[in-house]
């Protein structure tokens, strides 16, 4: 009961927050697109505070220093909501791919076009992936770091995997290093309920994988990668929930 309670104010918290940033950023749209960027950083970052001080839910980012200056292609694990905004956090100069329906949302969907996040129609097939391959490929010589989900939609902490190939194709048009991550967020924001689970949210930003190897290897290092540290990533943050329960 106690989680539901503080889920609940949690969401209410975490919507009127969003509300109030998106009337902040109007100003942006006269503003340079890096300026509603840094908008949706600080939004993240006092989505961090909320989700700590309401839920007891913490974050811990190991392999920081991993992180490369410059232009970079991060593909993510996606188990959760909660990367949609808390990795915007972890760099200067952050750029999405994103369904094209969400850039229809009045004002949020305004904002994603300024800040140039990269939109992918899925019902075009080749054709969409080749715009946006061409469309990612700009975006990175701006020195941004483009965030990609491989498996295109959320998956629930331990399912299968479902790497869509479109990620190699990105990597081998992109010509930049690639930085994996792996999380553990579905344990304690798990998709479709509202409730979540105190406990510590682990981010572990893998090894760079650098420019220039074919699809293949790549595709097979980067899956492989990021499954094996996000099975150890669950099972640590399983350990922890039982110890709190």
């Amino acid at each position: 009961m106690l989680i539901l309670v503080r889920s609940i104010v949690f969401n209410v918290a975490f919507y009127l927050n969003t509300a109030l940033w998106l009337v902040l950023a109007l100003p942006t749209f006269f503003m340079p697109y890096w300026g509603i960027v840094e908008i949706a950083r600080i939004w993240g970052k006092i989505n961090l505070v909320l989700l700590r001080v309401i839920c007891d839910i913490k974050v811990e980012i190991r392999g920081r220093e991993k992180i490369p200056q410059g232009s970079l292609l991060v593909a993510s694990k996606h188990q959760s909501a909660w990367e949609t905004f808390a990795l915007v956090t972890l760099f200067p100069n952050p750029v999405f791919i994103l369904k094209r329906e969400l850039q229809w949302i009045p004002i949020f969907g305004w904002f994603t076009i300024k800040g140039r996040m990269v939109p992918v129609d899925r019902g075009r097939g080749a054709a969409a992936l080749r715009a946006m391959a061409e469309r990612a490929r700009y975006e990175l010589t701006q020195n941004r770091q483009l965030i990609i989900f491989p498996e295109g939609t959320r998956r629930p902490a331990g399912a299968e995997p479902r790497y869509k190939y479109g990620v190699a194709h990105i990597y081998k048009k992109a010509g930049v290093p690639c930085l994996p991550i792996a999380l553990n967020s579905g344990l304690f924001w798990p998709r479709r309920t509202l409730r979540r689970f105190p406990g510590t949210v682990i981010v572990e930003i893998l090894d760079v994988i650098p420019a220039g190897l074919d699809e293949e290897t790549f595709f097979d290092r980067l899956q492989s990668g990021i499954e094996t540290a996000t099975a150890r990533l669950i099972e640590e943050g399983r350990r922890d929930m039982a110890q709190r329960s």
